[in-house]
């Protein structure tokens, strides 16, 4: 991995995701595999394919199609019928745990990769491939990937539902909110990485519908520059990590939109936490980190996560 070449990277995500939301406004990737609410769907990835693929067979459960997302090092698998479609999603195509197991089901079970190589073994062994075309991360850390991962899984979500419309003006808001988190980077960066990073960690915490955001922000402190991180879900976090605001330096970046808010926010200013909110103004928070198109649920979802990469890269390419 490269910390500078992983920047590079981030740079180009806003261009990479419009080009390919300028492919999904004239095509839909999935028509060929003929998918319908019949089906039942196994997700199966690990890593920030696994935290994107949880969040997909939740909204697919929301409209009442059968789908489940395990990590691909799960022994205990959910049973498969003659109507189970596995979606094996790595961005590499290289995941060993992934790769192992669907080669003991692909003879059985029909297998789609998700994968942005299409010459990898996943690839190989799968029975049809949907390519997530994010080109090659030469900083050797998924971030483009991630977004596309998100984009193509929620066509997926749309095609098994008959919901012909296309993601192309979601996805081009979300291209314009990345570009002025960039072209603004030294204006709110520097304070942001002050407020959040500390030695005792930064919790980056995401409603449920969000919360692959808050995973994938956190395992990018974690992989790049090495810092301590933890994802968590919004309303969960009154039970599972308000105790430590009590006994720590507690630094937060809340992704806004749970209707749980308020009682996290509660704890939060009585022990005189610190939380940035991001995408919306909360009473309280120490300051608000807003962006364009940032009242949008959808557009959280697709941009979110380039806030807590490009702190990542901050940190990585210029450690204290």
């Amino acid at each position: 991995m490269d910390a500078q070449l992983f920047y590079v990277d981030l740079e180009a995500k806003p261009s990479v995701l419009q080009s390919l939301a300028s492919t999904l406004e004239g095509e839909n990737p999935w028509d060929a595999e003929n998918l319908t609410r019949a089906n039942n769907y196994l997700f199966l990835g690990m890593g920030s394919s696994h935290y994107a693929s949880s969040i997909t067979a939740a909204q697919l459960r929301s409209l009442g199609i059968h789908a489940t997302a395990e990590l691909a090092s799960n022994p205990l698998l959910p049973k498969l019928d003659e109507n189970t479609v596995i979606i094996a999603t790595s961005a590499s195509g290289k995941s060993e745990e992934t790769n192992l197991v669907i080669e003991a089901l692909t003879s059985k079970h029909r297998v789609i990769a998700l994968t942005n190589d299409s010459a990898s073994p996943l690839a190989t062994m799968a029975a049809s491939s949907v390519l997530m075309n994010a080109g090659v991360e030469e900083g050797g850390v998924v971030c483009r990937t991630y977004t596309h991962t998100l984009a193509l899984q929620r066509v997926l979500v749309n095609s098994v539902d008959g919901n012909n419309q296309t993601l192309t003006p979601v996805l081009n808001k979300s291209v314009e909110a990345m570009s002025f988190l960039l072209q603004t980077m030294e204006k709110w960066l520097p304070r942001f990485r002050e407020t959040i990073v500390s030695p005792q960690g930064s919790y980056f915490v995401a409603p449920s519908e969000r919360m692959c955001n808050a995973q994938q922000s956190a395992l990018m402190l974690r992989e790049g520059p090495r810092k301590q991180a933890v994802g968590c879900e919004s309303g969960d976090w009154s039970h599972v990590d308000v105790y430590l605001t009590k006994t720590i330096d507690y630094r937060m970046a809340l992704f806004a939109g749970s209707r749980w808010e308020s009682n996290l926010m509660k704890w939060c200013t009585e022990r005189a936490s610190t939380v940035v909110a991001i995408g919306a103004d909360i009473a309280g928070a120490t300051y608000a980190l807003r962006y364009p198109h940032d009242d949008e649920p959808a557009v959280r979802y697709f941009t979110e996560s380039f806030i807590g990469e490009l702190l990542a890269a901050d940190c990585w390419r210029n450690p204290e």
